[in-house]
């Protein structure tokens, strides 16, 4: 198939994939093309079944503590939400692969396994868990959005693929990313662009936006995505759902797919993306409880810890990078979130980004290291442009071994640097700060990644998570006195829509050192906690 034209193998392919769609579950009275927020159909449609919006409504862990109780069965859990996500790829473009006969075959098994016996088979046992397209499974492609992966099944499964399998998941569908995973909207010349389903004329974020789009139309109730320089915590924050962005090692990133193989100066890493806090915390104690250092051998055996919520925190706050203000949505949002944690007793100081601008201009570097020649390769087979998006690969030099350990050099004293500033605070314990520039924003209009991608250099924990404040086009204009700080500032100002972008969620994002998974999962339940955006 490589050596046909890009255009035929992207224009067969999701034809392929609109057939996987059993056709009980292809809509035939779809929302009209002008109704924006499609989150609503569902329930409004009158095409689900009570019982099916009830399964689909319910968190991951509610979920399974019905089908561990035989309330519900894995098979009438698993076909709800195969329905759900059909329904989600036809109204947002979200699924990159779509395998339901294999799940609902897993569930029944489960079923059979759980009336014999007695027991579940693990404590994910019946749910079902959605893929990032990256996530190699035997038998489906993985093709990053290239035309040239387009009808190269994997031969074996990702690491945590098999993990998941062992703890009781069931596995379902794929889902779409952008061009080699590098851009922060989710469009690719084979599947086409994921549209966010609170607002069909913007993005859901890249490159987890499929999983961010299929979550938060409830087409899945937990998902796995990436993160290179904000791809859990860019989509979770356009589309107002939950993610962890774990350090290196916490997580197998084991034979999973890769649009930069063989690149490690900054470290991939994947997380869970959902609707509740609790299920990301869930998640993330089942996982490392399940010790993948034993199967993946870059993964550190640090069992996981159990954390006492501190009284009172010590929280840097970043306002602004110093290279792109804020809009407006999301400075109101910090503003307001931090008046809540000082009045809640937690003491706030300033963070200093002194250091934002060099970590940022590291990881462009690395990024493009090989001169672009990843993309190209892939590109190649079946004569595929480059994307816009993707013009820094298209057009950068190829740095030599040398100059490429000289910029390692220069990342790890940035990353010696970061930790020095970091324990200058006294016992800080977090740096509270926004996820984008945006709440969200237009298609193609998605610019600057700086807030998440220094923490990638750094390889810091992260959460990102919905604060409970939503645009405002009132409230939220720029101040007559702005000043763009750079260039990108201006045109995040001059891109900015307060008219499309009102009603959209607002996602901060709570950093905490190195390996502090638990730390910064533990923090951010003190801060919702203090926010009201929890019980």
């Amino acid at each position: 198939m490589s050596s046909a034209n890009w255009e035929e193998v992207a224009r067969k392919k999701r034809e392929d994939l609109f057939a996987r769609i059993p056709a009980d579950y292809r809509i035939q009275n779809p929302p009209p093309e002008d109704q924006l927020d499609v989150t609503v159909w569902p329930r409004e449609s009158g095409w689900f079944s009570e019982k099916e919006l009830e399964i689909t409504e319910s968190t991951a862990t509610s979920i399974l503590q019905k089908i561990a109780t035989k309330e519900w069965t894995a098979e009438e859990v698993t076909r709800a939400f195969c329905k759900r996500a059909a329904a989600a790829h036809q109204l947002t473009n979200c699924l990159s692969e779509i395998f339901f006969e294999e799940g609902i075959k897993q569930a029944k098994a489960l079923d059979e396994h759980l009336r014999t016996t007695g027991q579940v088979i693990g404590p994910l046992h019946g749910l079902p868990i959605s893929l990032k397209d990256n996530f190699n499974v035997v038998g489906y492609d993985s093709t990053l959005g290239f035309t040239s992966l387009v009808g190269k099944p994997a031969t074996y499964n990702a690491t945590l693929v098999d993990m998941l399998e062992r703890l009781g998941a069931v596995r379902y569908c794929k889902t779409n990313v952008p061009t080699a995973m590098m851009i922060a909207e989710t469009v690719n010349n084979t599947f086409g662009r994921t549209v966010n389903p609170r607002n069909r004329l913007l993005t859901s974020g890249g490159s987890s936006g499929g999983e961010a789009a299929l979550i938060v139309f409830k087409g899945s109730p937990l998902g796995i995505g990436t993160d290179i320089g904000g791809s859990l915590r860019i989509p979770a924050a356009c589309t107002g759902i939950f993610t962890l962005r774990p350090s290196f090692g916490r997580f197998t990133t084991q034979r999973c797919k890769s649009g930069l193989a063989g690149q490690e100066a900054v470290a991939s890493v994947n997380g869970p993306m959902a609707r509740t806090f609790e299920d990301i915390v869930f998640y993330s104690k089942t996982i490392v409880d399940a010790k993948p250092w034993l199967v993946d051998p870059k993964c550190v055996p640090i069992p996981w810890r159990t954390v006492e919520p501190k009284q009172k925190l010590k929280i840097a706050v970043l306002w602004n990078d110093g290279v792109v203000v804020p809009t407006p949505p999301v400075m109101r949002a910090m503003k307001e979130t931090v008046e809540k944690l000082r009045s809640a007793g937690h003491e706030l100081v300033e963070w200093d980004p002194v250091l934002h601008v060099q970590a940022l201009e590291f990881l462009g570097r690395m990024f493009v290291a090989d001169g672009g020649k990843s993309v190209r390769s892939l590109l190649a087979p079946t004569r595929e442009p480059f994307r816009p998006e993707m013009a820094p690969y298209e057009q950068a030099p190829e740095l030599g071994t040398f100059d490429m350990w000289q910029l390692q050099l220069a990342r790890s004293e940035l990353q010696r640097q970061y930790l020095e500033q970091w324990q200058s605070y006294g016992e800080l314990d977090a740096i509270l700060c926004p996820t984008t520039p945006y709440a969200t924003v237009e298609h193609g209009n998605f610019k600057y990644v700086g807030y998440t991608g220094v923490y990638n250099v750094v390889d810091y924990s992260a959460v990102t998570f919905p604060c409970g404040i939503t645009a405002d086009k009132e409230k939220d204009q720029y101040p007559a006195d702005y000043v763009p700080l750079s260039d990108l500032c201006k045109q995040v100002h001059d891109n900015y829509n307060a008219e499309i972008v009102h009603g959209m969620p607002v996602g901060l994002q709570l950093v905490a050192k190195r390996l502090e998974e638990e730390k910064v999962l533990a923090m951010t339940e003190t801060v919702l906690k203090a926010i009201a955006a929890i019980q």
